[in-house]
C-alpha cells in the first residue's frame, strides 16, 4: 500500500501545473496603479528623437487591461507608445508587477521653441492613471571634451617602448565620434590603441556624459640623447578638442663599438705564435659604460686572451685601448680566419669580426726545402745508378 500510494503522489506532482513565482508585495500602505517615470521633464534639439522610459506599477490590484493613449502631442510632433521594442496600444499588469514602456518623441526641425506637455494615460474599466511629461525644446550646447592622462610623465631609456593611459570624456549632451592625433619631436613615433586591445586606432565612439580610455604608445629613436621629451595628444569631435600634455624623461644609454686601432679591422699572426692586436673600445651613448667586459668566438684550437680582462668604466664619448693576444694553433693552414671579438656592459653589446692572415713558421719551410733536396738527391742517385746498368 505505501508503494502504490507513492506512485499515486509521483503521477499528481507530474500532472499538476507548476504554480507561479509569487509577486512581490506592495510596500505597506501602498495599494493602486501608477505610471511612473524618473525623468518626468526632457529636453530635447529640434529635428531630434527623445525616448523616455516608463513604468506601469499595479500594487494590490487584480490584472486589467489597461488602454494606452498619448495626448497634448503638438502639430508635427509625433508621440508613440513602446513596449517590448514595438508599437503598443494596451497593457496588463500583474498583481504587485511592473510593464516597462517607453515614450519616444520625434520633433520636427522647424519647431518653436518653448516647453510643450504630453501627458500618458493608461485607462481600465474600473482605474485610469496619468503622467504629464514635459518636453523642453532648446538648442544642443556645443560639444565638449575633456582628455586627462593617468601618468603625465613615464622614465625609460631611448630602447623603451613608452605606454600612456588617457582618459577622454565626452561632455556633451550627444554621441560623438573621437580622434585622436599625436605631435612629439622629430623621428618620435606614436599611436594609439583601445585600453585592452594591441589593434591601432585613430578614432573612437564615445557616447554622451561617458568616458573612455585610450593607450598613447609613444617609441622615441635609439641614437636620442637623455634628456625631458613633450608630446602633446589631441581629442577632436566636430566643434570641440581637448589637449594633454605627457613627457618622456629619456635616461642616458652607452652604446659601444670596437675595432682596431686607425679603425682596422684585419691584422697578421702566425701559426703556433702569440700576436697582440691593439682593440679600441668607444663609448658613442649618452651615459658612461660600467663593467665591460670583453670575449671571443675563434676557430677550433685558438687561443684569444685580453689585457686587461675588463674596463671598469668608458665615460660618453671616450675609448679605451686594450690587448687582444690572439695564438693560432701550430698546425694551423696558412690562410685568411675571421675570429669574432665581443664586448658587453649591462646589456649593452657589440661584436666585430677581425680578419686574421696567418703564416706558418720559417722553420717549417726550410725543414719542407730540405726534405725536397734530400728527396731529389735520392731521386738522381737512382738515376745514375741503374741507368748504367
Amino acid at each position: 500500500m505505501r508503494i502504490v500510494a507513492a506512485l499515486i503522489a509521483l503521477v499528481t506532482l507530474a500532472i499538476v501545473p507548476a504554480l507561479p513565482v509569487a509577486a512581490q508585495e506592495a510596500p505597506a500602505g501602498v495599494k493602486g496603479l501608477f505610471l511612473l517615470t524618473d525623468y518626468p521633464a526632457v529636453t530635447v534639439r529640434p529635428g531630434t528623437a527623445s525616448t523616455v522610459n516608463l513604468r506601469l506599477q499595479n500594487y494590490a490590484l487584480p490584472p486589467e487591461r489597461l488602454s494606452l493613449s498619448v495626448s497634448g502631442v503638438p502639430s508635427g510632433w509625433t508621440a508613440t507608445l513602446l513596449g517590448g521594442g514595438q508599437p503598443v496600444a494596451a497593457a496588463m499588469p500583474a498583481s504587485n508587477q511592473s510593464v516597462s514602456l517607453q515614450l519616444r518623441v520625434d520633433v520636427p526641425a522647424g519647431a518653436d521653441m518653448g516647453t510643450q506637455t504630453l501627458t500618458v494615460t493608461a485607462k481600465g474599466g474600473s482605474t485610469e492613471v496619468s503622467l504629464p511629461v514635459a518636453v523642453t525644446l532648446a538648442k544642443e550646447l556645443p560639444a565638449k571634451l575633456t582628455l586627462e592622462p593617468q601618468l603625465p610623465s613615464l622614465r625609460g631609456n631611448a630602447r623603451s617602448s613608452f605606454e600612456y593611459q588617457l582618459n577622454v570624456k565626452n561632455d556633451s549632451g550627444r554621441n560623438l565620434v573621437v580622434g585622436f592625433s599625436a605631435a612629439g619631436p622629430p623621428n618620435f613615433e606614436t599611436s594609439f590603441t583601445e585600453q585592452y586591445g594591441s589593434q591601432e586606432i585613430n578614432s573612437m565612439p564615445v557616447e554622451a556624459g561617458q568616458s573612455k580610455t585610450v593607450k598613447l604608445k609613444v617609441r622615441p629613436p635609439t641614437t636620442i640623447g637623455a634628456g625631458t621629451y613633450p608630446v602633446t595628444m589631441k581629442a577632436t569631435a566636430e566643434d570641440a578638442s581637448a589637449d594633454a600634455k605627457v613627457a618622456l624623461e629619456i635616461a642616458g644609454q652607452p652604446r659601444l663599438s670596437l675595432a682596431g686601432r686607425d679603425g682596422l679591422v684585419s691584422s697578421r699572426a702566425e701559426a703556433g705564435k702569440e700576436t697582440s692586436i691593439p682593440i679600441l673600445i668607444t663609448n658613442t651613448g649618452t651615459a658612461p659604460a660600467d663593467e665591460v667586459e670583453l670575449t671571443s668566438t675563434a676557430p677550433s684550437g685558438w687561443k684569444i686572451v685580453f689585457e686587461p680582462k675588463a674596463i671598469d668604466r668608458i665615460p660618453p664619448g671616450q675609448n679605451k685601448e686594450v690587448q687582444a693576444l690572439v695564438t693560432p694553433p701550430e698546425k694551423a693552414v696558412a690562410g685568411d680566419y675571421a675570429p669574432t671579438l665581443n664586448v658587453a656592459s649591462r646589456g649593452e653589446t657589440a661584436s666585430q669580426q677581425f680578419r686574421v692572415a696567418v703564416s706558418t713558421s720559417t722553420m717549417w719551410g726550410i725543414v719542407g726545402a730540405g726534405i725536397i733536396g734530400i728527396a731529389l738527391l735520392i731521386m738522381v742517385g737512382a738515376v745514375a745508378r741503374f741507368g748504367r746498368r
